[in-house]
C-alpha cells in the first residue's frame, strides 16, 4: 500500500508545487512512520497471525493514537500547522495536512475493517 500513499503524495505536487516532494511524502506516510515507535513503547500492540491476509501476518488490533480517523484529524492539524510556522506557505500546509488525513482514507479501502473512527472504538 506504500506505492498508493506516495502516488497521492506525488499527485499532491502539483496542486503545491512550492512544497518539497520529500515533505508530501512524509506527509502521506507519517501515520506509518510514528505507528512502529508507538508499539515499541507499548502504547499500540498488534499480534502475528500467520494468514491473516495474503499480503502479511500482523493482525492491527489497537492503533488508537497513530490510526483512529479522530487522532488522524488531529495528526493533519498538527502536521500541517507545523509545515505553516516554518514555512508560511498557507496552501503547501493545507495539502501536507490534507495528505497526512488521505493515509486513514487509503487504509479505510484497502485494510481488513480494522481502521476505527475514535480512539478505542469501533
Amino acid at each position: 500500500m506504500f506505492i498508493g500513499h506516495l502516488g497521492l503524495g506525488l499527485g499532491a505536487k502539483r496542486l503545491a508545487p512550492g512544497a518539497s516532494l520529500g515533505t508530501l511524502f512524509l506527509s502521506v506516510d507519517f501515520l506509518d512512520l510514528i505507528w512502529p515507535f508507538f508499539v515499541l513503547v507499548g502504547w499500540e500492540h498488534l499480534r502475528i497471525v500467520p494468514g491473516i491476509t495474503a499480503a502479511q501476518p500482523f493482525d492491527f488490533y489497537d492503533y488508537p493514537i497513530s490510526h483512529s480517523l479522530l487522532a488522524v484529524v488531529g495528526w493533519s492539524v498538527a502536521v500541517g500547522l507545523t509545515y505553516y510556522f516554518i514555512r508560511r506557505h498557507l496552501r503547501g500546509a493545507w495539502i501536507v495536512g490534507a495528505g497526512v488525513l488521505s493515509h486513514w482514507v487509503l487504509d479505510f479501502v484497502s485494510h481488513r475493517p480494522d481502521m476505527p473512527i475514535f480512539p478505542h472504538g469501533p
